[in-house]
């Protein structure tokens, strides 16, 4: 099964969107300026479209800031506030929890064109190993028995003192 492209553009704007509406009515400026500075790098990641640099720095941000989302959640939660403009609190709320639950995929969705655009970074969780398997290498031994005479010495020639 092939995974869809979808294109950077439409990951920027659709958290862009949900964060303005996310920040509407209780989330602190922390989380107004961390998310807008990933989203930042997210430009950068459009605008410079053979950097592997921007899309990864646009990937680590998406990550961090899905953990600080939650932190912000769970601090800044209080209902009791706002009960006077609950409608647009209970908005606010639902938008910035939509955008937590995208992230996830738009990382999975970044991941892929950053290894698209040339990015090799091999996620191993496993111990650390040593391989001893050889076969990749060549040796530097001559493979040819007779290889062919570089300085042009004759081939029935003995072994003694040679004239330069």
């Amino acid at each position: 099964m092939e995974i869809p492209a979808i294109n950077l553009k439409a990951i920027v704007l659709v958290h862009w969107l949900l964060t303005i509406w996310g920040c509407m009515a209780w989330l602190p400026p922390s989380f107004t300026w961390g998310n807008f500075s990933v989203l930042a790098v997210g430009v950068w990641a459009i605008a410079q479209r053979d950097s592997v640099d921007a899309v990864l720095m646009f990937l680590i941000g998406m990550a961090v800031t899905m953990l600080t989302d939650i932190i912000h959640f769970g601090i800044f939660y209080q209902l009791s506030d706002l009960q006077n403009e609950r409608d647009v609190f209970r908005f606010s709320v639902g938008m910035a929890i939509l955008s937590l639950l995208l992230k996830p995929v738009s990382c999975f969705f970044v991941y892929q064109m950053y290894r698209e655009r040339g990015g090799d970074y091999n996620l191993n969780f496993g111990f650390p190993s040593v391989s001893r398997n050889r076969e990749a290498y060549q040796s530097i031994d001559p493979q040819d028995p007779n290889p062919a005479n570089p300085f042009n010495q004759a081939q029935d020639s003995k072994a003694g003192p040679r004239s330069y």
